[in-house]
């Protein structure tokens, strides 16, 4: 890529993650492109879809997750190691208004752009899941998916402005849920 429209491509995500935050997950490209100072010819050739778009965004916070996770993959204890992924994928959910329902879909169409990065992120955190449960440390009932679904949850506790103060509290009393005490 040459050096003017990589310029612009980071550029356009900067701006981009403004607007999701600000906006939420359905926020016009159209909006983007026009606080970004860039033409829609432009923006479309960077990312000719939103999804495209929310995958340039996600793909770096994605990787690091399973980064974080592979690290994680050999703290001790295996409880807190969980505990502490889910904090940061819970994070990075919640940093971006509304892209969960996007990332679940995304799972779902293996045609999505967003599908590998989502599938890839699920599953360091099963693996985190698996290695707890294995300790006797969480709950035997539960799976990739169902970790999966408690991130949305957490994450759409924090989209409510009636609940938003009691994220820090909920996190905590889905935590304590899925893991086992002795």
């Amino acid at each position: 890529m040459r050096a003017d429209a990589q310029k612009n491509y980071e550029h356009i995500l900067v701006i981009a993650r403004d607007v999701f935050t600000e906006q939420g997950a359905d926020a016009s490209i159209r909006d983007v492109a026009r606080k970004a100072d860039v033409g829609l010819g432009t923006m479309y050739r960077h990312f000719p879809t939103r999804e495209a778009l929310f995958e340039a965004l996600l793909r770096t916070s994605f990787d690091e997750l399973r980064v974080k996770a592979g690290e994680l993959e050999s703290v001790e204890p295996a409880d807190a190691a969980l505990i502490a992924w889910l904090r940061e994928i819970v994070g990075v959910a919640r940093s971006l208004r509304g892209v969960i329902a996007v990332m679940v879909a995304a799972i779902e169409q293996p045609d999505s752009a967003l599908h590998a990065s989502c599938v890839t992120m699920k599953a360091s955190g099963t693996r985190l899941l698996q290695r707890a449960q294995a300790d006797g440390l969480a709950r035997e009932d539960m799976d990739g998916a169902d970790l999966f679904a408690l991130v949305g949850a957490l994450t759409w506790v924090n989209d409510q402005p009636a609940l938003a103060s009691r994220a820090d509290h909920l996190f905590d009393l889905i935590s304590s849920a899925i893991l086992v005490r002795a």
